[in-house]
């Protein structure tokens, strides 16, 4: 079933790496494939069955209670993050910083957090 599907995706993904623990760079890397892979089996399912209405794509967001306060939750943690990622660059001069907003956008923070901290880890 679905669940089992995404549950196998998963373990697949965290013992690769598990596997490269010791390179920060590529843990990072890894789990911003895990981070885009695994939302987007959800909006997929979501867009093949209602096509491409974002407007009722964001209204579910906000559905019921339990929806509503995770999508809040991260919406907020996703501004935080922004702020802190901005003044951080700056301050580090890491440059492109600014790919973590389409990021965030096109999949949410599971993918524009890891890019981040790629981005800003050093080889």
């Amino acid at each position: 079933d679905f669940i089992t599907y995404v549950d196998t995706i998963s373990k697949m993904l965290i013992q690769a790496g598990a596997k490269y623990l010791g390179n920060l760079k590529t843990v990072y890397l890894i789990f911003g494939i895990i981070g885009t892979i695994l939302p987007w089996i959800f909006f997929s399912s979501f867009f093949n069955q209602e096509g491409f209405d974002l407007l009722l794509f964001l209204k579910n967001l906000f559905i019921n209670g339990p929806a509503a306060g995770f999508s809040t939750d991260i919406l907020v943690s996703i501004l935080v993050f922004w702020i802190w990622s901005y003044k951080d660059a700056q301050e580090k001069m890491i440059k492109n910083w600014w790919v973590i907003l389409p990021a965030s956008f096109t999949v949410g923070l599971s993918l524009a957090m890891p890019l981040y901290f790629y981005l800003r880890t050093k080889d």
